[in-house]
């Protein structure tokens, strides 16, 4: 039984590790070309605003495959969709490097969006299949090579230029993608029998996918005539997919009827809030720094650093603590300490103040994610898991932008009407606005369970 159990415990990490590396890769890419963006610009004898698309492309692709997962892995199973994903994933990292122009570049950049959105959804979801009652734990330990994706994406990029041509930047990817894939060929299960092919939704696909691509990119765009137009048709496509889903029920892309089960609804709005948060801070903490507070992008950065410490820190020991504590527990306290670590900002003052109440709101918001994911997890059928990645994953996507495009207006909206009042009036009312978001998240924090059924085993664990 111990031997058992402890082969068990070993196929689960082999897996968990095969299936961070490629969520890894496909998150740092995302940043891995910001810092370089004046250089191709250069390079390639082309504008800033053309070459950004190497970065705006890349995430708006992501979007784009994003509702396929669940119908790919009915197909295919999880196995195949990873591997398909991965090799296409490093085929299209050498083809960026070898781009004659900024036009070939960015249609690579895109078809590698494109691959990379399905591989973090598909690394969850063989994450979660194979962890059971240590959801949890397997959660934590796959957060931070994550988190610290986006951040060590910009550092790796600047080492790379000033050693080599900019073309490294993504060629870095093949001997990674190489090493994955072998990896994943030999400790990946197989999972054929859990298959459940059906007809693609094509008119759900054709609605739901350039949804939210219009989404993204009128969230990015939100205070000019053409992102509000992005986002009035993305709300009109959005109203038509719900009726339509409704209608196929089982049958859509993504089956509306999973959001019935209380739990996961209440771990779906959760997540969506605790993204919201995140993301409207990141833009919010900055430019409040920076032009309410005059300090240069150099001390801000510093500063926002120590959110980073507090979500570094206190990631490791979130999985055992909601095993210890519960998952209610975790979220509602991680929840409180997040909104601790916001309300200082309404009337900040000191730089002193300002690292401690990011640090305090980093703790916190890495406290609530794994509580509410693995709730979400927990709480759907087996067979219903690709779906509920789909799910989960589509709102979480939209969570970030959501809030920060509400928070932007709200804070352009009380500039543009008291132009004469200190700005830091403005930014204190937006904080405020950010605040209230808080609260709601803690009553959504509420709603989670405090223990989670116990997840089904894997009868394709640990068999290759």
């Amino acid at each position: 039984m111990a031997s058992g159990e402890a082969q068990a415990r070993s196929q689960l990490w082999k897996i968990s590790s095969v299936a961070v590396l490629g969520s890894f890769l496909a998150q740092m890419d995302a940043t891995v070309v910001n810092v370089s963006l004046s250089s191709l610009a250069l390079e390639l004898h082309t504008t800033l605003s053309t070459i950004q698309w190497v970065t705006s492309g890349y995430l708006l692709a992501l979007a784009l495959t994003l509702p396929l997962s669940g119908w790919l892995v009915g197909r295919l199973g999880a196995r195949a969709v990873y591997l398909w994903c991965f090799s296409a994933f490093t085929l299209t990292s050498a083809l960026c490097g070898f781009a004659w122009s900024a036009n070939s570049l960015i249609c690579f950049r895109i078809l590698q969006g494109m691959s990379g959105g399905l591989l973090a959804p598909m690394a969850q979801l063989l994450m979660v299949r194979a962890a059971g009652e240590r959801m949890a734990r397997v959660l934590g330990f796959a957060a931070m090579p994550i988190l610290l994706a986006p951040l060590l994406g910009p550092v790796i990029a600047g080492a790379l230029l000033h050693l080599a041509s900019w073309r490294w930047l993504f060629w870095v990817n093949l001997p990674f993608g190489a090493l994955a894939l072998a990896l994943a060929a030999l400790f990946l299960p197989r999972d054929r029998q859990a298959r459940r092919p059906s007809r693609l939704d094509l008119v759900g696909l054709g609605l739901l996918s350039p949804c939210l691509v219009l989404f993204l990119y009128g969230s990015e765009r939100a205070t000019d005539p053409l992102g509000l137009s992005a986002l009035t048709l993305s709300a009109l496509l959005f109203t038509v997919f719900i009726w339509w889903a409704r209608r196929r029920k089982d049958k859509a892309i993504v089956d509306l009827r999973l959001f019935r089960d209380r739990m996961f609804s209440a771990a779906v709005i959760a997540q969506f809030l605790a993204q919201g948060v995140s993301f409207a801070g990141q833009m919010l903490v900055p430019v409040f720094l920076t032009r309410s507070r005059n300090l240069s992008p150099a001390e801000a950065g510093l500063l926002l650093a120590a959110q980073g410490l507090g979500m570094m820190v206190s990631f490791p020991l979130v999985g055992s603590l909601v095993e210890r504590l519960g998952n209610r527990t975790v979220a509602v306290g991680g929840a409180l300490a997040a909104l601790v670590g916001t309300l200082p900002f309404i009337g900040l003052s000191g730089q002193g103040l300002a690292a401690i109440a990011l640090f305090v709101r980093g703790v916190g918001l890495s406290c609530i994610g794994i509580p509410s994911i693995s709730a979400a997890y927990t709480s759907v059928k087996r067979d219903d898991l690709p779906m509920a990645t789909t799910a989960l994953n589509i709102v979480t996507r939209t969570g970030g932008p959501t809030l920060t495009t509400i928070c932007t207006t709200f804070l352009a909206g009380r500039l543009a009407a008291h132009p004469l009042a200190p700005v830091s009036n403005s930014y204190g009312a937006t904080f405020a606005l950010l605040c209230s978001f808080h609260l709601v998240l803690c009553a959504a924090a509420l709603r989670l369970p405090q223990r989670v059924r116990k997840a089904p085993a894997d009868p394709g664990n640990g068999r290759t």
